[in-house]
């Protein structure tokens, strides 16, 4: 098949947080599979003027490359829903994988999901969650890792690090790794905001194999609560040992204490960092189960080999792609004399509060969050107001 992957080459669009685990791992392991793929970039803000632009890019490669499957990883109303619905209409099937279910789930996935042929979801609760909304097409996935990128662990006693961690640095993430240096466990940290910066996908799958234990904290952004995230199945999959906080259904991808070792708080961290770090035979014992099980179960190929799998089902009939329809969508996005007056007053509002540096974003925030539940599903439209008023902010 042909397959156009439609979602950011870094993390948030922004080179400095290093590459996506989508982009790093979602395209060798649809490649391995033997498909043909095409990456189309959504996330970064800086290639187009707009939302109107980007879509009309997207929907020229569309046309040039004449893909059967449309993979998404959408953030927010970057790739309008008259988009998704005329590639449908002319015979693409669009595929959403939706990362943040747990928080999320209300205010988009909620609202969108029934616009796409599937809609993946990471959050093992959320399946009870469409279904309770007579919505056909929420399918469970999980993060994995790609085959290409499988190691076998290495021995404890031929490892260079003690604890690594390799993790953006917010919210409490500095003040946890300080109380594991002051009880004497060496760390060393990796991505946006520390020290060292982030490291390229490559160079990051060598620090996880030669570390002794690798860290991975859940809790999401933004208060989002504890998740399960890529890093689970990273870790023991490129040959490192995981050393992870707990998270809702951790234990039906890894057994705790065999293949995974997972603490609920910061005095059980250090407790098992020590007793690891001082018996590495069990350290090399779970470091080998952790991979025997996330290579046999949990890579992407089988991931996506099942998203793709449409029970042998004949593909919908292509239409012609419906190019008036299009601009029309395009008309909608423009912003008059009013939107412009709208979005200054916001933007100088929230600027006396966060500054001028967060304001926009604080401004584009609040209206989308007025506007999700005001005009639900439109938000996430060519009419929609945060994506037409806030572009770079989105």
């Amino acid at each position: 098949m042909r397959i156009l992957c439609v979602f950011g080459r870094h993390n948030y669009g922004d080179p400095a947080r290093g590459e996506g685990v989508e982009y790093a791992s979602f395209l060798p392991a649809l490649r391995a599979l033997g498909h043909e793929v095409e990456h189309f970039e959504s996330f970064a803000r800086t290639g187009h003027a707009d939302f109107a632009a980007l879509n009309r890019a997207l929907v020229e490669r569309f046309a040039s490359f004449r893909p059967d499957v449309v993979l998404t990883v959408l953030m927010m109303a970057e790739v309008w829903l008259e988009t998704v619905a005329l590639m449908r209409v002319a015979g693409a099937r669009v595929i959403n994988w939706s990362t943040d279910d747990s928080w999320k789930y209300r205010q988009f996935s909620r609202l969108i999901a029934a616009d796409f042929d599937r809609f993946a979801t990471t959050w093992p609760e959320a399946p009870d969650w469409y279904a309770a909304d007579d919505i056909a097409t929420g399918v469970l996935t999980q993060w994995g890792v790609a085959a290409s990128a499988l190691r076998a662990p290495k021995s404890a006693a031929q490892c260079g690090i003690d604890v690594c961690f390799i993790g953006s640095n917010y919210g409490d993430r500095a003040v946890r790794v300080e109380r594991l240096r002051r009880a004497g466990i060496d760390v060393r940290c990796f991505g946006h905001g520390w020290p060292e910066g982030p490291v390229v996908a490559e160079r990051m799958a060598e620090v996880f194999r030669d570390s002794r234990l690798c860290l991975n904290f859940s809790e999401g952004g933004g208060g989002a609560g504890r998740q399960i995230k890529a890093r689970v199945f990273e870790v023991p999959g490129v040959g490192g040992a995981l050393l992870t906080e707990a998270t809702p259904f951790l234990e039906r991808y890894l057994i705790p204490g065999r293949e995974a070792a997972v603490f609920e708080n910061d005095d059980e961290l250090i407790g098992l960092a020590r007793r690891l770090l001082d018996h590495p035979d069990e350290r090399d014992a779970m470091a080998r189960a952790g991979h025997a099980r996330v290579a046999a179960e949990h890579t992407y190929e089988k991931r996506m080999a099942a998203l793709l799998d449409f029970g042998g089902g004949a593909p919908p009939a292509a239409q012609p792609f419906d190019r008036e329809a299009f601009e029309a969508a395009v008309a909608r996005h423009r912003v008059g004399v009013a939107g412009r007056a709208l979005r200054w007053v916001l933007a100088t509002l929230c600027s006396a509060v966060w500054g001028p540096a967060r304001g926009p974003r604080a401004a584009r925030r609040l209206l989308f969050e007025a506007s999700w539940r005001l005009a639900g599903r439109s938000t996430y439209t060519a009419a929609g107001l945060p994506g037409r008023l806030f572009y770079q902010e989105s």
